[in-house]
């Protein structure tokens, strides 16, 4: 229990911040100071922050658990693009919506999207879909801490109670400090994981004898050496990842983020420092899942193996229980602990699982996303606020912080998957999907409402397909061929559409749909045009 008593410790640090932030709210607009901390967040809060609610237990956990099984290849997945597309996003779309929502006065996409297209129910369907898609992204959280708790304390704080923990922990600072708390939460936390990556390195590596002696053994192992190419990912899936980071654009955590700089020119740091951030967490992380496959002395590490040997050998024999069974004894979200705990000093193992947790901990900010939109986009859009005042719209996000965090917490007990594939599968494909509704809104005059609801409805029902499949096909193999090509496919990282991730044809279908029904309808007033366009 003692590296659990250093992760008990972070947490109350990260609770007393966020109580501190609330003593610190006030000014004349408390909605305002609850959801976008008063637009006046400082540069270095803002860069740490904006980071730091990308990286959850998506980019520690999830990264090594996924080049556990794949390779070094995942760095290049994710990584590489994120480290291009991200930077590109925020000086493209982060610097035009502050601008806006400055001058317009708005708080959540939902209510540009509103503005914008002079659509008032349609923006409710776009809410219900944003916020339908952004739930797997708080069950990941709650899935990272039930996992880091119970691998740091040995199997002393069960799965099930580590995820409660974190989800209480996270809903207390989120209700009290709003994004205030959140922002400053997000900063220490970010500064804890970025530290990691580099120490887990230099500890986990003396411990294995050095990093060469195990990457040679790898090379030489027939069934490992893979792992040190591309070989177990395809050209067109590798290709499929460069859509994936639309997806960090679009998010409305992330969106809203954009409104709580002070200045515009907090833009710039951040542009220039995003890749060398990616960078410090992304290759520790994967570097330390692919050589954790030499690690097989680690008892939980040696079991992971040969789950997975069993099911590569015999995978046509079994039963859909079987494989499922084997799948998740042989996932690898937690193997970085398991290195920890088999490589480093317990003090140290404590400190470090600490900055893991910070990563994982990282779901607060779309715990606050959902509660803003709602808070804004429902409540205030039907009138709450006109007859209950502002107060009881703050109060109103708050309680839906606390049955938000309920229903993350229910689901990802009840339905534990791999949180690589989780958020791949479903929030980031279905985000990335949504993408042309903020292109559109902000670059393209011509765009319409109809065309909005179009590409909405469209990935809303994609995305629901998707999940229909994989839950009714387990077994890996070709579902619909045309022409002697695999139309449809199960493979063993999800659903392939003519080789590629559904998110590929999803986008490119978002986009036909929102050009194509835009041009055939009426287009917005002249005046809203211009307030959004004017030079």
């Amino acid at each position: 229990m003692i590296p659990a008593l250093f992760v008990f410790g972070y947490l109350a640090i990260v609770i007393y911040i966020g109580v501190f932030a609330f003593r610190r709210a006030g000014g004349e607009h408390p909605a305002e100071d609850f959801f976008l901390a008063g637009r006046a967040l400082g540069p270095l809060v803002f860069l740490l922050s904006l980071f730091g609610t990308n990286m959850t237990a998506f980019a520690i956990l999830g990264s090594s658990g996924h080049a556990f099984a794949n390779g070094i290849v995942t760095f290049g997945l994710m990584a590489s693009s994120s480290a291009l597309i991200i930077p590109l996003g925020l000086y493209l779309f982060g610097t035009r919506v502050w601008s806006l929502g400055k001058r317009l006065g708005f708080i959540t996409p939902v209510q540009m999207f509103r503005d914008r297209w002079e659509c008032g129910h349609i923006g409710t369907v776009i809410f219900v879909v944003q916020a339908s898609l952004l739930v797997p992204y708080i069950i990941i959280g709650v899935m990272g801490g039930g996992t880091a708790l119970f691998a740091i304390s040995g199997g002393l704080v069960p799965y099930w109670t580590g995820g409660a923990l974190v989800a209480m922990v996270v809903m207390t600072y989120v209700f009290f400090g709003g994004m205030r708390g959140t922002a400053w939460v997000n900063a220490f936390q970010t500064s804890l994981f970025l530290l990691f990556g580099a120490v887990a390195l230099i500890v986990i590596g003396k411990g294995m004898g050095g990093f060469t002696s195990a990457i040679g053994e790898m090379q030489s192992n027939p069934s490992l050496s893979p792992l040190l190419t591309r070989e177990r990912i395809s050209p067109l899936f590798f290709f499929s990842y460069t859509f994936i980071p639309l997806s960090s654009l679009t998010f409305p955590h992330i969106t809203i983020f954009w409104l709580t700089a002070r200045r515009m020119t907090q833009f710039k740091k951040t542009i220039i420092f995003y890749p060398i951030c990616i960078l410090a967490i992304w290759l520790p992380a994967t570097f330390l899942g692919v050589v954790a496959n030499r690690a097989s002395d680690v008892p939980a590490i040696r079991a992971k193996l040969e789950a997975r040997q069993t099911l590569t050998m015999q995978s046509a024999e079994l039963s859909p229980g079987q494989r499922a069974e084997l799948r998740a004894k042989s996932a690898g979200d937690d193997v970085l602990l398991r290195l920890l705990e088999a490589y480093a000093p317990i003090w140290l193992a404590g400190l470090l699982g600490a900055g893991i947790m910070a990563a994982v901990m990282a779901s607060d900010s779309q715990i606050l996303a959902l509660s803003t939109m709602f808070s804004e986009d429902i409540f205030t859009f039907y009138e709450g606020k006109e007859r209950f005042g502002e107060s009881a719209q703050v109060i109103t996000g708050r309680i839906f912080v606390i049955v938000l965090t309920v229903i993350a917490y229910i689901i990802a007990l009840k339905f534990p998957q791999p949180i690589f594939d989780l958020a791949v599968q479903y929030a980031f494909s279905g985000f990335s999907a949504l993408s042309p509704l903020l292109v559109a809104a902000l670059f393209w005059k011509r765009s319409t409402k109809w065309g909005a609801l179009a590409s909405t409805l469209w990935t809303a029902a994609s995305v629901f397909a998707v999940a229909i499949f994989q839950a009714s096909v387990t077994a890996p193999g070709a579902v619909l061929t045309l022409g002697g090509i695999e139309a449809l496919a199960r493979t063993p990282g999800g659903t392939a559409v003519f080789g590629f991730m559904p998110v590929v044809p999803m986008t490119i279908v978002s986009a036909l749909l929102m050009i194509i029904v835009s041009l055939v309808t009426a287009p917005p007033k002249n005046e809203t045009i211009d307030r959004y366009f004017a030079k």
